[in-house]
């Protein structure tokens, strides 16, 4: 079989590869403009014959008590996907305007093969757990816990890191027992309809249990939403829709996964190699242009040092050019589209309208006449209280902002809505404790140092989230607990 971009204009739905009842729409490549292919365009009757199917497969079949069939189609799915390899990383190329460096990891690689760490969970979590005996209202009984797949689930997705964020939900999803409808962002369909096509042609998956639908339509987010069918939604974007998400959920009283924006603080302590420090502080914001919940876009350094900080920030930016992300150096591709490549424009020139400073960047690279490119750009001279600082742009954009000690770094650090990462450098340990310790938020690196990994669950604190995704934990999200006793 070979999957080329013909093979993406189809939803699966109940086990069949099926044309939207919409027709199809245009796939367009963010670094040349140029539209690239054709999706399957879905309806409201498409998304509820996939949440129908869904039901059915979770209600009549054995999929969720056979854990090893579980294991061996996720095993499947990365096997065949990994085969094609190449195919996959040259689409994803194309579609996300990804640097091709990340295919071999966050964009393709790592997520399909993290399959195989959740298809190990199937077979080997503690489905059982004995509690032995106890005398509750004076009689004698003995007690057991059983964990049980929560159901349908609606898995709804963005375009940043489309395989990443899909396998992290369908994976453990699947392997918990559930039956899931993936609904994807309309900027990245093929990453999605792709998997579609595998899992019908290539693997054991029963009929409904995996449903994929594409869609130019956002209301379909929100049918998965409402309808009493679904059990729970596991979605990843934006704060502000995850609330629209949350409050749509809450009429049928659904379960929610939410794992939304982050405003992430880049802390270098007065010790640290600030050449360092900068050097990565830039290699994070500008990668894959800027384009991720989780990336630190506020560099938070000594104040007595901001001039260093700035001019060794803006040293390492110029050496991270906007670039074809088909070409093997490039570390900052494109942005999705016109619209959000318009979106960034319009916070730097806010962030100048508000007194700030662009020290490099700040407009579209001149030789990049098509393509939605953004220049790596660093802005100083705003204080944490403005809204470059404050609000989360999704662009190569770093704000640069002094800190007068220790405390006053984890306060800026912790002024802000959001708390899903950070990180820290320094030399000193009892002062890297103190503000690991002290920022609240759900992931924290040190000196560099990288959390992401199948086996670490990933989620944010304050508006950055509910819950948590991969490892034990962003398993156990699709998991219930029932309760058994009998007489001992």
């Amino acid at each position: 079989m070979s999957l080329r971009p013909e093979s993406a204009s189809d939803l699966l739905i109940d086990g069949k590869l099926t044309p939207g009842s919409g027709g199809v729409f245009d796939v367009v490549d963010p670094a040349t403009e140029e539209v690239i292919g054709q999706a399957a365009d879905a309806t409201a009757a498409d998304m509820d014959a996939a949440i129908a199917a869904a039901r059915t497969a979770f209600d009549t079949t054995d999929w969720s008590r056979d854990h090893a069939l579980r294991a061996r189609c996720l095993r499947q799915l990365r096997d065949a996907l990994l085969a094609h390899g190449d195919e996959l990383r040259a689409l994803t190329i194309a579609e996300v305007g990804c640097p091709s460096f990340l295919t071999h990891g966050p964009q393709f690689e790592g997520p399909v093969t993290d399959l195989g760490y959740f298809a190990d969970l199937a077979e080997s979590y503690e489905w059982t757990r004995d509690l032995g005996t106890a005398k509750p209202m004076g009689l004698k009984n003995h007690r057991e816990l059983r964990s049980e797949a929560v159901g349908v689930v609606g898995a709804i997705t963005p375009w940043n890191f489309p395989h990443q964020i899909n396998f992290a939900k369908i994976g453990p999803a699947l392997a918990a027992g559930c039956t899931v409808v993936l609904k994807p962002a309309p900027d990245t369909p093929w990453c999605a309809a792709l998997v579609g096509k595998v899992v019908a042609e290539e693997t054991d998956f029963p009929p409904g249990v995996l449903n994929i639908v594409t869609s130019t339509d956002h209301q379909l987010g929100a049918q998965l939403s409402t309808d009493p069918r679904v059990d729970l939604i596991s979605f990843t974007g934006s704060t502000a829709t995850g609330k629209k998400v949350m409050a749509a959920a809450s009429e049928s009283l659904k379960k929610v996964f939410l794992e939304l924006g982050g405003k992430s603080a880049f802390i270098v302590l007065d010790d640290a190699d600030i050449g360092s420090a900068c050097a990565m502080a830039a290699f994070n914001v500008v990668t894959h242009a800027g384009q991720g919940c989780a990336i630190t876009t506020r560099l938070v350094v000594p104040r007595e040092r901001l001039d260093e900080a700035i001019t060794a920030t803006r040293d390492a930016m110029a050496g991270l050019p906007a670039g074809d992300p088909t070409d093997g150096g490039t570390i900052c591709g494109p942005v999705i589209s016109a619209r959000q490549r318009q979106r960034i424009e319009s916070y730097i020139e806010l962030a100048t309208s508000e007194g700030g400073t662009i020290e490099i960047g700040g407009g579209r690279p001149a030789d990049k006449p098509a393509g939605f490119f953004v220049e790596p750009t660093l802005i100083s001279g705003l204080d944490n209280s403005a809204r470059v600082a404050q609000e989360e742009i999704f662009g190569p954009v770093l704000v640069i902002i002094p800190h007068d000690g220790d405390d006053d770094a984890i306060r800026i650090a912790n002024d802000s809505p959001y708390g899903l990462s950070g990180m820290v450098y320094g030399t000193d340990e009892e002062r890297i404790n103190k503000v690991v310790n002290g920022v609240r938020t759900g992931t924290m690196g040190v000196n560099g140092g990288i959390w992401y990994s199948a086996d670490v669950p990933f989620g944010g604190f304050k508006q950055s989230g509910i819950g948590r995704e991969m490892g034990v934990a962003g398993f156990e999200e699709y998991l219930e607990t029932k309760a058994v006793a009998r007489p001992a």
